[in-house]
Formats: structure tokens, sequence, C-alpha cells
């Protein structure tokens, strides 16, 4: 079975030393694929790139080994993602963002289980009836990454999906994750909180100046320390 997620070598230029400049990973069938570094490390263009919101000057990308230049919208149906910021519409209600969500996702007959199923796994079952744009921050976040989980897709990528979310959905967000890697997604995930990746990840990528420099153990001590110290000798090595 191919890799869910493949980059090789991908390099996109902002200018002024922003961009990717040679990254590559891999996501398994399976695998809660972790991606940790400073503002500007490139973290959240490289999932941009995956989904095609900006177009890669040179590299690679294949989604269950197939260049996602070649993706037909069947196939982009089986990805499921928030990057930077989650999307609603802000004058429909939580349910009928999340019935539109899957229908642009291919779920048909299902459409009334997938949505109360998605509404239960990220607990926001009370706030089906409310408008969007009343949800809090951390509301609105929970119902971004209910619309990317409920079509039950074979790639995730949650950038920051922990950002605003209070100690009880940051545990229905893990839960989550752990559920749809057991069932065979491949999951790449963005983060600050090192601890918290930790607790899910099977593998963490250190990113720095656009390209993976290190890994960390899960289960390693002092993950913080260990990170600084990847960046720092990155950083050391490209200034000698």
């Amino acid at each position: 079975m191919p890799d869910r997620l493949s980059v090789d070598d991908a390099r996109y230029d902002f200018g002024a030393g922003a961009g990717l400049f040679g990254a590559s990973l891999t996501v398994a069938p399976g695998e809660i694929h972790a991606v940790v570094g400073l503002n500007g490390s490139g973290k959240t263009t490289l999932m941009r790139a995956v989904v095609e919101m900006i177009r890669l000057t040179s590299g690679r990308v294949r989604v269950d080994g197939v260049d996602v230049t070649s993706l037909r919208a069947r196939d982009w149906a089986r990805v499921g993602h928030v990057i930077e910021q989650p999307f609603a519409y802000p004058e429909h209600t939580v349910r009928a963002n999340l019935e539109m969500a899957a229908l642009l996702h291919g779920v048909g007959d299902e459409l009334t289980a997938t949505v109360d199923r998605a509404l239960g796994e990220l607990g926001i079952e009370k706030f089906a009836g409310v408008l969007a744009r009343r949800l809090s921050l951390g509301n609105r976040q929970r119902l971004g990454i209910a619309a990317a989980l409920q079509h039950r897709p074979t790639l995730i990528m949650l950038d920051e999906p922990t950002n605003a979310l209070d100690p009880a959905g940051v545990i229905l967000v893990r839960e989550a994750l752990l559920r749809h890697a057991a069932r065979g997604a491949g999951i790449l995930v963005s983060s600050h909180h090192l601890d918290e990746v930790a607790r899910v990840a099977h593998r963490i990528s250190v990113f720095n100046r656009g390209r993976v420099v290190g890994a960390l153990d899960p289960s390693g001590r002092d993950l913080e320390r260990t990170f600084f110290r990847i960046v720092h000798a990155d950083d050391e090595s490209r200034t000698s």
C-alpha cells in the first residue's frame, strides 16, 4: 500500500528566506506524523502545497501514490484538512455547515447519520442549531475539525488543531485522531505544543527554514530542549 502522503524535495520561495527549500516527508496509512517548528518554518506552507493552495516551484507531492496535479474530484474527496483557519459559512448553522461539507466530500445517503456522528465526536451537539458566527473561537475550531473528519478521509491534515481549544476539546481531538489513524487514515499534524503531539504522534519531524532538519522521539524526555538543540544546530550549520 502506498503512503497516504509523500512529499519529495518540495520548493516554493516567498522571498526573504521564507518558503520551502527541499522539504521531504511521508505519512503512512495508520500513522500520525507531527511536524513542529518555529513560526515561519514552513509547516503551513507545506500543507498549503499538498492541497494546491499554492503550486510548488519544484518537487513532487503524492496522495495515495497519485501526483496531486493528477488527482480527480473523487480523490480529493478522500482528503480532510484544516489549514490556517477553520472555514465555516457564518450565516449558516453548525449542522448546515457540516451537511454542506459532507455533500462536497461525496456523502450521500448517510448524510444525517454522518453529521450526527461528527457532532458527537467533537462534542458540539448542543450547538447544532447555532449560527457559526455566534460560536466561540474554540467551538469554531471544533466545527472545522468535525467537517474535516466526518467523511472518514484517508488523508487528514490539521494545522495547529488545538488552537483555542479548552482541555476538554483537546482530549476530544486527541481521541478522534487516534480513532481515525486506527482505521487506516494517514494524519499530518502541525503544532507548537510538543507535549500534546507527543501523546498521539508516531513520528515528530522538526521543521526549520523550509525543510525537515531532525526528529523527536515522542516517548523522549525534555522534548523542548531537544527541539531547540536541533533548530540551533541547523541554524549554525547554515552560517558556518
